[in-house]
């Protein structure tokens, strides 16, 4: 990664105008005119939801002018497919092991730093609006958090405009926009067109019966609302005159609420839509960046392009340098985690540029997804084929039990991962190599598997609540004082 000195040698010389014209450039901010930065998290959607990430149905025209004006990320990973863990993730730069908020539902605790914190100590002005979702304790990284409304208010994208539009006018701000779509469950709140079931693309590990493809086209009904917010939000920045200086990124916190997407591992559940706007910063448009990039990366990336100093809490690092130059290799690798989420669960997993890699330390469990999905169209579809005798190979993954410890995918060969080729000799070397990177990870961040997990609340399939009294187990990583582990492990 480039010195503070060499950055600042870079934008002297972009300023004298040295660099050609046909060449991406990237400008740093300056301590007269810092960048804005809106962050615009939708909730459950897949990477491969979006117009411009090849859908040829759902309709998100303002996600994809994004895309031709900006630069469009085609590896980008989460840490988690859940909501707060995710969440909890990117405001801190950190593994959800080492944040403390590991699991569905726990709160960020009070001695994690979130990154708008950094900023708001260097004279930004930060504001929330929609799904908050991280606890108690973030709250003090924001001048303003809008995460309540009634019944008679638009709803979480309701509330950005407002924020945008009372904001102080003299000095430079982070939003913090985060959206209810595309989350179950489905409401009849929708203003745009509706999506023909008929034309839904139907995944190899759903059922193509007309419940599900009911189910698909009113989950792309939720995210073509989003995409009207997000510009709803790009009108009002012009009609401030402070678009070409505002970085907007957009993304999402896990996978399409959908059986063997969220909360697994997979690309279905890991991979998130990136897409990072910036007219004053980024003066080629249209670039696709295929590095690998996870969201530990994003906090320090925000900080370094704003100029402000990056602790060493975070442990991901600034991929500021492929705006400039979106062809340049970042990482390696990138690590996952499936802690709880409903149902008692422990997965890591490790990605690479040709491998993923995926460590099961509960295989005696199914892995069926979350309650929410579990109680879905989409799941009643595929428990029919079950009793029928009907499933595929690719439908009857989430009932599996028991499940392999450990999986390997070659992701240059098999890109939705369907093939697990641990046991096949050819990969032997590659096996020992992502397995060796995961253990290393582990150990370096202090990871760490309980014995006693937090148990399911919930039926596994049906959704259900379980009547017991629900309590938790050992939050991972706890053990070993993960919290106070800065460590980046493998890059």
């Amino acid at each position: 990664m480039p010195t503070q000195r060499s950055r600042r040698s870079f934008i002297k010389t972009m300023a004298a105008g040295v660099a050609a014209a046909a060449t991406p450039t990237l400008l740093k901010c300056t301590k007269s005119e810092p960048p804005n930065v809106i962050l615009i998290i939708g909730d459950d959607i897949s990477w491969n939801d979006l117009g411009c990430y090849g859908h040829p149905t759902i309709r998100t025209p303002n996600i994809d002018r994004l895309a031709t004006e900006g630069v469009r990320f085609t590896n980008a990973f989460l840490t988690a497919s859940s909501c707060s863990p995710s969440r909890c993730s990117i405001i801190t730069g950190r593994y959800p092991h080492n944040t403390g908020a590991a699991e569905l539902h726990t709160p960020l605790p009070a001695d994690q730093i979130p990154f708008p914190l950094r900023l708001k100590e260097h004279g930004y002005y930060c504001a929330q609006g929609g799904k908050w979702h991280m606890g108690p304790h973030a709250r003090r990284a924001f001048d303003e958090v809008r995460d309540k409304w009634g019944k008679e208010d638009p709803g979480a994208e309701g509330q950005w405009l407002p924020l945008l539009q009372e904001r102080p006018k003299d000095k430079p701000f982070f939003m913090w926009f985060a959206s209810f779509d595309a989350h179950r469950g489905w409401d009849d709140k929708i203003f745009l067109p509706r999506h023909d079931p008929a034309k839904a693309q139907v995944p190899k590990y759903l059922a193509d019966a007309p419940p599900t493809r009911a189910d698909l086209s009113k989950y792309y009904d939720e995210i073509a609302r989003l995409d009207y917010y997000v510009g709803k939000v790009e009108e009002e920045l012009q009609k401030q005159g402070v678009a070409d200086n505002t970085v907007i990124i957009f993304m999402a916190d896990n996978g399409r609420p959908f059986p063997r997407c969220k909360t697994r591992v997979y690309d279905s559940g890991m991979k998130t839509p990136f897409i990072i706007k910036w007219p004053k910063g980024v003066r080629k448009t249209g670039v696709t960046c295929n590095s690998l990039v996870s969201a530990i990366d994003i906090a320090p990336t925000i900080l370094d392009i704003c100029g402000v100093p990056v602790g060493e809490s975070f442990q991901g690092k600034s991929f500021a340098a492929l705006l400039k130059t979106p062809q340049k290799p970042f990482r390696r690798y990138v690590f996952s985690e499936h802690n709880w989420h409903d149902f008692e669960a422990l997965e890591r997993m490790v990605r690479s540029d040709k491998y993923l890699y995926v460590l099961n330390e509960r295989p005696q469990f199914p892995n069926c997804g979350p309650a929410d999905s579990n109680t879905s169209d989409s799941q009643r579809d595929l428990d029919s084929l079950r009793v029928a005798g009907a499933l595929t190979p690719e439908q009857y993954d989430i009932f599996m039990a028991p499940r392999p410890r450990e999986e390997l995918f070659d992701v240059q060969k098999d890109a939705e991962q369907f093939r697990n080729v641990a046991d096949d000799p050819a990969y032997a070397d590659a096996l020992n190599e992502m397995r060796a990177v995961m253990a290393r990870w582990r150990r370096e961040t202090a990871d760490t598997s309980p014995q006693h997990l937090t148990p399911d609340w919930y039926e596994r399939f049906t959704g259900r609540p379980l009547d017991i009294e629900r309590t938790r187990g050992e939050m991972p990583g706890a053990a070993s004082d993960a919290t106070r582990v800065n460590a980046k492990g493998p890059f």
